[in-house]
């Protein structure tokens, strides 16, 4: 697959749509003194190679109660149970990320629950999944960095 080539309007298009994918294309336009149908043309080639895939939403999950953050390692008892496992992993709605790992874990996930009941219920749902051996959890403090933008301009100097 070859690399789609960018040049500095793609990158300043993409810089304000990640700072708010709600940006209208109108107002990206007046900032970058181009039309609003070059910045429509230039979203839509970037969606069609793949650069962009979709928009999201981003919710203050503090807010609505769930500010409570672990990761979980699972170890499986054969690696084969994999796609089960996660499939089953897929039906816990508080699961929101999970990742087929090498080194200690075979899977590694994100939870948000409410508070520490909350997160143990999970936990042992979790763990009660056939073909997961034992699990590890990781209770997060604080998310530090999260930080997209300072990852794409590191691209964007890379293309």
């Amino acid at each position: 697959m070859s690399k789609v080539k960018l040049d500095e309007i793609d990158h300043q298009i993409l810089d304000m749509l990640i700072d708010n994918t709600r940006t209208p294309f109108t107002d990206i336009a007046k900032k970058l003194l181009i039309s609003a149908g070059t910045v429509h043309v230039r979203v839509k080639k970037m969606e069609e190679a793949g650069i962009i895939k979709g928009s999201s939403l981003t919710l203050d999950y503090v807010k609505l109660g769930y500010s409570f953050i672990a990761y979980v390692g699972i170890f499986l008892e054969k690696t084969h149970q994999t796609k089960f496992v996660l499939e089953r992993l897929s039906q816990i709605p508080y699961v929101t990320v999970a990742h087929i790992t090498t080194g200690k874990f075979n899977i590694f996930c994100k939870i948000r629950a409410r508070d520490t009941t909350h997160a143990k219920n999970i936990i042992f749902k979790i763990d009660d999944i056939d073909g997961i051996s034992r699990t590890e959890t990781m209770i997060s403090l604080e998310e530090s960095i999260n930080d997209k933008k300072r990852l794409m301009h590191t691209i964007f100097n890379e293309l």
